[in-house]
């Protein structure tokens, strides 16, 4: 009901916005052609007559027919009822119907004031009003009557308008009841797209109701699950909390464990070399332990990152150069492509981690296909919206399509002596430094790592 209303009530209005603009356009035509009037009778008729015979009278019927001469001349085919000229008494001097000469009961205030101000005015005479004729379909010619009086001047053209001397006030009718018929035509027509328009709003609010009832149900039955799950996960967070505590203590006697089986196998030398292997065991394995607690902690404790400029092509170029001897021992290549002078804003040690754990991530995949001629290529280019792209594409095993999408998920791997974490980790660094990270194929085979970072 109200979406009917409001509709009802802005198609009442704009039909009446519509009648207001046609009475204007109206005026605005009276006003023309009481111009074009005034033009005529004063260049043809005023004028002349007063060359020639002095003044103007026209109660001699040569000059009355030379006047209506020009009049019918200038009005023919404008559709004007009827025209009258007043004189200053307020007689009818002329009109079109010829029985109204000599009249003074027809001049009325608009008139006077015609004389008065010497001005001009409009005035609408109906038959019925607005609201009758709208639900009258078959309006009769002269239902509404645009009534204009204007004042008849002389056109000389050294005086002002103001200073033009008065020869009389003429007043005209023109019949506009067809334009009243195409503004209620327009009426109805606004009032039934406006109630069309709200019985299909109606039906389609009906629908979006009904729609966003099952919606709503189905969001309750998974804000349960959610619930259930936020409540699993808290106790998850609690024993990763505890986690992380004890794997920090494990931390430190590990590294004591580590540097003192070291120090034990410089000591030894080849003096025992069963003594040296057992050390040599315990060193690697509790280096191999300690790395694994490293990686836990930097995954559940990130840091957090600087904000810094730093040079990317740089950085890439101090993580190759730190990781030659392995490239070199592995039979693996590096491709280059730096454009020189990109920088982001970021944490330079983070980055370099995340760009080692990438490139070491590619040996790795690398050497486990046994190929003879690895070949690693690292990109840098501007990429859209003010970021830097840096791609990392190898020609190895690539990635395996089943489970591609959790490769990024913490303590997923493919690997049987990985922890699942290199990638997390990356990822971490990655997004805390408001970047992108994408896992695809690379052109021609192997995978390709896709990393976007804001510009500095």
């Amino acid at each position: 009901m109200l979406i009917v209303v409001t509709s009802t009530v802005f198609s009442l209005f704009i039909a009446n916005s519509a009648r207001t603009t046609l009475l204007m356009k109206q005026k605005d035509y009276a006003m023309l052609l009481a111009e074009n009037l005034n033009s005529h009778i004063y260049k043809r008729f005023v004028k002349p007559t007063r060359l020639a015979f002095g003044r103007v009278e026209l109660i001699k019927p040569f000059q009355y027919r030379g006047l209506d001469q020009v009049i019918q001349t200038t009005i023919h085919g404008l559709q004007v009822d009827y025209l009258r000229i007043f004189d200053h008494s307020g007689t009818i001097s002329y009109s079109s119907k010829v029985d109204e000469v000599g009249l003074k009961t027809l001049a009325d205030r608009s008139v006077t004031n015609a004389f008065d101000k010497g001005g001009h005015s409009f005035s609408i005479i109906g038959r019925t009003s607005l609201l009758n004729a709208m639900f009258n379909f078959d309006m009769e010619p002269g239902t509404f009557i645009l009534r204009t009086t204007y004042v008849l001047r002389t056109m000389e053209d050294d005086l002002p308008d103001d200073r033009q001397e008065i020869i009389g006030v003429m007043e005209f009718a023109q019949d506009i009841t067809s334009d009243y018929k195409e503004v209620v035509n327009f009426l109805w027509l606004l009032v039934g797209a406006s109630l069309a328009s709200s019985l299909t709003l109606f039906l389609l609010l009906v629908v979006i109701i009904r729609r966003a009832e099952r919606a709503l149900n189905e969001r309750l039955v998974e804000k349960e699950r959610l619930e259930r799950d936020l409540h699993q996960n808290e106790k998850l967070a609690s024993m990763g909390r505890m986690v992380a505590s004890i794997a920090h203590e494990i931390r430190n006697p590990l590294g004591i464990i580590s540097s003192s089986a070291e120090l034990l196998l410089r000591r030894t030398g080849n003096a025992d070399p069963l003594t040296g292997k057992i050390l040599q065991a315990i060193f690697d394995e509790a280096k191999r332990l300690g790395q694994t607690v490293t990686d836990f902690l930097d995954y559940a404790r990130p840091r957090r990152p600087a904000k810094d400029a730093v040079d990317v092509a740089a950085l890439l170029t101090q993580a190759t150069g730190f990781m030659e001897g392995e490239f070199s021992r592995s039979n693996v290549s590096v491709a280059t492509d730096f454009t020189e002078g990109l920088a982001v804003a970021g944490d330079k040690d983070l980055l370099y981690r995340a760009f080692y754990n990438l490139m070491a991530n590619s040996l790795q995949a690398m050497q486990g296909n046994s190929m003879d001629n690895g070949v690693l290529t690292i990109a840098t280019r501007n990429g859209n919206d003010g970021n830097i792209e840096i791609r990392f594409s190898d020609n190895g095993p690539g990635f395996p399509q089943e489970g591609r999408k959790k490769l990024l998920d913490p303590f997923y791997t493919t690997r049987d002596e990985g922890t699942g974490l290199g990638l997390a980790i990356v990822n971490n660094i990655i997004t805390s430094h408001e970047g992108s990270m994408e896992l695809t194929d690379a052109e021609g085979g192997g995978a390709e790592v896709r990393v976007l970072l804001p510009k500095a």
